[in-house]
């Protein structure tokens, strides 16, 4: 069967390239080169599906072997349904065809396949076997922008990002706009987001404006009111939360070269978004980064471990799906 109708996540139609993209090909040029290499993997994109199949057949290609410096996260097919993990394959290299169990939990409960992201696939054919399989009922969309920690960098499989998790446990479509070592507030990205449609709206970064490209606080607060009011142009009404950066012990009180801490930078963010809201934007919402993860669920000192991850899913899911009610 075609994939199409069962993929989730993707918003941008694929090319022979870069077959499930998160940002959008066509206008790549005007992104900075590490946004486009990661929004080049599928993080996040996943196939739904109900039926009474007793398994699933997936016909695919890969891009890449491995997942590269993510090691072996992100180099199976996984399958979750009823709230728990049913069956993982290991994808093979350049294509294979994976048979995975979808459980007994029931013809329509969805069944949600994560992707070997780390390897890039293109989907090429879905089928049911031993029964019948059709598209999952489309839940409401959630546009998740972010950095590594929103891509979920260092959860030990896709399943277990935040956004993964609490679009799971909430039932929503969440599009993963996560991009590692980038996500700086980048004027296309917002008109990205601004063109799509969507339920509800996400906006977690920051990290990368103390080091990876230094901002000033004033350069924070010039990029932050500038992505929230393109974002805006889009979705005039749709919610939105904005949640500072966690906690990054190296960052919290050390200045960059601009003279910014991560608690001016986080600082900043908040004025923003409460500036916005006194002056009378009642879909929008802030939450402070900084309690949701312990220093101890930090894998690296950056990046959430799994308990992080389900940490940073139990703080922020239902908050956007209360905001999409």
């Amino acid at each position: 069967m075609e994939p199409d109708p069962f993929v989730r996540g993707q918003a941008w139609p694929g090319t022979p390239k870069v077959p499930h993209p998160r940002a959008k090909p066509s206008d790549a040029f005007r992104l900075p080169v590490d946004t486009w290499a990661q929004a080049q993997i599928p993080v996040g994109v996943r196939l739904e599906l109900v039926g009474d199949a007793e398994e699933l057949r997936i016909s695919y290609e890969t891009r890449g072997p491995d997942a590269g410096i993510r090691g072996e996260a992100g180099t199976t097919f996984e399958v979750w349904r009823g709230g728990r993990a049913v069956d993982e394959v290991k994808a093979e290299h350049p294509e294979g065809v994976a048979r995975l169990k979808l459980g007994d939990a029931g013809s329509d409960v969805p069944a949600i396949v994560y992707l070997p992201e780390g390897m890039r696939p293109a989907i090429r054919d879905v089928t049911g076997v031993g029964g019948d399989i059709e598209p999952a009922p489309m839940q409401p969309r959630w546009l998740c922008y972010g950095d590594s920690v929103a891509e979920g960098w260092l959860a030990s499989k896709p399943a277990f990002a935040w956004p993964a998790i609490a679009g799971r446990d909430n039932e929503l479509d969440v599009f993963n706009l996560g991009y590692a070592g980038s996500a700086r507030g980048e004027i296309v990205s917002a008109e990205h987001i601004a063109e799509l449609d969507a339920a509800v709206i996400s906006i977690t970064h920051g990290t990368n404006c103390w080091n990876r490209i230094p901002h000033s606080t004033g350069m924070f607060r010039e990029i932050n009111e500038a992505f929230l009011a393109i974002v805006r142009q889009g979705h005039p009404e749709t919610p939105i939360l904005v949640a500072s950066p966690i906690v990054r012990p190296d960052a919290e009180e050390t200045q960059n070269r601009l003279g910014a801490t991560l608690v001016d930078l986080r600082k900043t963010m908040e004025e923003v978004v409460l500036g916005r809201i006194d002056a009378g934007d009642t879909a929008l919402r802030f939450v402070d980064g900084l309690p949701i993860v312990a220093e101890s669920q930090l894998a690296d000192g950056i990046h959430p471990n799994d308990d992080g991850q389900h940490a940073l899913a139990a703080a922020l899911g239902p908050l956007v799906k209360e905001m999409v009610r």
